[in-house]
């Protein structure tokens, strides 16, 4: 497998990592919005976020909210972004599960993506998509 996380996960790329259990790994990012900022990974490939099983996934969450915690209290960062992107168009570069603890601070420059308004009437045409959507 050509996969960069599989790789790091099977000892042929080193890693920076701080923390392993049985189905995910967690490792600095090489490029770091801030220091901390964290990869946690999972051991068993997946390609996306959407294609891993719900106990995967649950797994992930609680593994990144407790890094979270411990980064901002070690490093001394007030706050954190939960980062994932789910394909090539949302920013997904390494086609495997993974999820970005980013420790914030008020001065790291680091800007909230922009929103825009529905327009009248659209709003509640997207709820009732959605809500057909999960029947």
């Amino acid at each position: 497998m050509d996969c960069l996380f599989c790789k790091i996960r099977d000892g042929q790329i080193p890693s920076t990592k701080v923390y392993e259990d049985d189905q995910v790994f967690a490792i600095l990012d090489i490029n770091p919005v801030n220091p901390g900022h964290t990869l946690v990974i999972t051991k068993e490939h997946f390609e996306d976020t959407a294609s891993t099983p719900d106990e995967v996934i649950c797994h992930v969450a609680s593994v990144c909210r407790k890094l979270a915690k411990v980064i901002n209290n070690v490093l001394d960062y007030p706050a954190f972004n939960f980062e994932v992107n789910n394909g090539p168009i949302a920013g997904q570069v390494i086609m495997h599960t993974h999820w970005h603890v980013v420790p914030r601070s008020a001065d790291d420059g680091l800007k909230h993506w922009p929103g825009k308004p529905y327009a009248p009437g659209e709003a509640d045409e997207v709820a009732n998509q959605i809500k057909q959507g999960l029947l």
